[in-house]
């Protein structure tokens, strides 16, 4: 179906069905007259209280001046301030101008400090600190962007081989900073208005080989210290660790992120340690990491070319180096999401145990405490000083040149990088523990920036009308299952599943959505991407299984899309033509929008200078719900 200019239009591939605009107010918006009462005012709802579950947007991977490296790019600026700037405030950029989010305020963040060295580097840069005095320690606060890419590099040499100055490993310092951390928190912290989590990210980088995590915590019940990578690298002691947390009341889960960084390890088929998985750690892991972070600035992790060379769409903002070096990654098995979760569905049918059921989100890994810093035409990237203009990111030309000079153009990686991504949930109402609970149950989706909303169920006995119902929300959860969620056995018959996406208003309109299906068959892993509902009135093509081309572009030289191309929302109800009762599965929805001018792209049209013809000149920006699994043994 499309809606455009508040006028119905049925446009769903698999029928035709008029559906009324008041419908769709009463799913997407919070509940109305015709849903189920909210609880009385004692149980302590907010007043966005929502049975059917609302869609908040929000930034679980921001870094400020605590983080050893944000403070080498010149980044100064705190906590607080990164909460300030989610809910819509001005705050000063380490290149000297100020910042501001263009689509309006998140509702729910986290500061995900690095444990490691936390708040040390401020310290060091205060004059009569012993940490101050350590020899050559004043070359880390260089402000030239080529200084500081070189003190950034020999503090990361340092790391690796164990030759950080003991004064960097100060407890006290690092207690005074994760303070900091808990404190802001509580000040900023609104229910049912704007929601803080309190967390911090585990950097383990075994061999440069990037197997972090970001560390939530449901409420304000915290450890002391957050458990660093520096006690072990190995992220089965650091889920040992959350388990021991947790016997003690403090509930916490790990997020890990970019995967594409690992070379092939984050999602190995052994443990760390190189002892074979069992059930218990599947169990171990699975209970502790319900999420995967698929995209952020520093690549999308959802698959990649080699890995699913029949998706047309699959090299999305690929980035193929290791994380904070050039070294090419060259093993992309074991690194990718989608991956994965078929290796996760041949553990299961091979060795009984499956550690790779997990939901999706989005996240930016700002490095300039700038929460949701990923619209393409407001894209200031990621770190600090060091790519905070556009010739440092390669996106103009270098020297103030008006053309591009094929000998100059030696390409830094920031050029490389992706203005991405959001986490999304499903939630009753914009508190911590709705939100932490909707994580946890993986009721979770991932865009790319735009606050595109997905919805994804699946069910055996969908009401034949489910499509025009003013209760279309209450019937889907009443009779199925929603995205992160588990089908029961189908004793032969086919799931029926319900696919919708809303476009977000201050982005692009939609193009098409698609499912995305894994399966076990004959004992391999295989997968198979179908278009599900086609913008414009356009149908599935029977032949190709794809949608028709909508004829959207851009014009590059004002980043115009296409005007009247493209859906203000898709949904329809879906039945997979290859279901096999016998076979495991799992599916997730991707709806792609119109293209639109990259970041890159953006930065040369306000330069008045052409685009860097060795990049992309626009993106599909795009969402992905999270999976919903099929067991037939379940």
């Amino acid at each position: 179906m499309r809606i455009r200019e508040g006028i119905a239009v049925s446009t769903m591939a698999g029928g035709s069905m008029a559906v009324i605009v008041t419908a769709l107010a009463a799913a997407w918006a919070p509940a109305t007259a015709s849903a189920p009462k909210a609880p009385p005012a004692a149980a302590a709802r907010t007043s966005g209280f929502n049975p059917d579950r609302n869609a908040y947007f929000g930034d679980l991977h921001v870094h400020t001046k605590l983080s050893f490296d944000a403070y080498i790019f010149n980044v100064r600026s705190s906590p607080d301030d990164a909460y300030r700037f989610a809910k819509g405030e001005t705050i000063g950029h380490a290149s000297g101008f100020d910042i501001r989010l263009a689509g309006g305020p998140l509702d729910f963040v986290a500061v995900t400090d690095h444990a490691e060295f936390i708040g040390a580097m401020e310290q060091a840069n205060t004059p009569g600190t012993a940490i101050s005095k350590v020899p050559g320690v004043s070359r880390l606060f260089s402000p030239d962007p080529r200084e500081i890419g070189d003190a950034f590099a020999r503090f990361i040499g340092s790391m690796r081989d164990n030759s950080v100055p003991r004064e960097f490993l100060d407890p006290a310092i690092h207690a005074r900073a994760w303070k900091e951390v808990r404190e802001a928190a509580a000040r900023h912290n609104e229910p049912g208005r704007f929601t803080t989590f309190v967390g911090y990210e585990f950097t383990s980088a075994p061999d440069g080989r990037n197997l972090h995590r970001n560390v939530i915590f449901r409420s304000g019940d915290v450890p002391d210290l957050p458990y660093s990578s520096r006690e072990s690298a190995d992220p089965e002691e650091l889920w040992k660790r959350m388990e021991a947390w947790r016997g003690r009341g403090v509930e916490a889960l790990a997020i890990p992120h970019n995967s594409n960084g690992s070379d092939g390890t984050m999602f190995g088929t052994a443990r760390f340690n190189g002892a074979p998985m069992d059930r218990v750690y599947a169990d171990l892991r699975r209970r502790n990491e319900p999420l995967v972070e698929i995209t952020q600035i520093k690549g999308t992790s959802e698959t990649h070319p080699s890995l699913s060379p029949n998706d047309e769409w699959a090299g999305f903002e690929i980035f193929e180096s290791y994380i904070g070096t050039n070294k090419a990654v060259t093993k992309f098995a074991g690194g990718y999401a989608r991956d994965a979760l078929k290796d996760g569905l041949l553990l299961q049918e091979s060795r009984g145990f499956n550690p790779y059921r997990f939901g999706f989100i989005g996240a930016s890994d700002t490095h300039n405490s700038a929460p949701g810093s990923v619209e393409e035409s407001n894209y200031f990237s990621k770190v600090g000083r060091t790519d905070g203009l556009a010739p440092l990111r390669g996106s103009v030309p270098q020297g103030g040149a008006r053309t591009w000079d094929p000998a100059r153009r030696d390409p830094p990686r920031y050029q490389n990088w992706g203005a991405s991504g959001l986490a999304g949930v499903w939630a009753e109402e914009n508190t911590r523990e709705a939100i932490y609970d909707a994580l946890r149950r993986r009721e979770t989706f991932a865009t790319s920036g735009p606050r595109i909303r997905v919805r994804f169920f699946a069910a055996y006995d969908f009401p034949g009308d489910l499509l025009k119902r003013p209760d279309l929300v209450r019937q889907a959860y009443a009779h199925g299952v929603p995205m992160g969620g588990d089908l029961m056995v189908s004793r032969g018959k086919a799931p029926t599943f319900l696919v919708w996406g809303s476009r977000d208003p201050n982005g692009g309109y939609l193009q098409r959505a698609q499912v995305v299906k894994g399966w076990i068959e004959n004992g391999v892993a295989r997968e198979k991407v179908y278009d599900v509902a086609c913008s414009d009135g356009l149908k599935v093509d029977a032949r190709t299984g794809r949608c028709p081309d909508n004829g959207a572009s851009v014009d590059l030289a004002t980043c115009t899309p296409s005007r009247f191309k493209g859906d203000v929302e898709l949904r329809t109800l879906w039945t997979d033509p290859g279901f096999n009762p016998r076979q495991r599965a799992f599916y997730y929805v991707r709806v792609l929008e119109n293209p639109s001018c990259r970041w890159s792209t953006w930065d040369a049209l306000r330069n008045g200078t052409p685009p860097n013809p060795d990049l992309a000149p626009t993106v599909m920006e795009r969402a992905w719900s999270s999976p919903i699994w099929y067991d037939p043994k379940a």
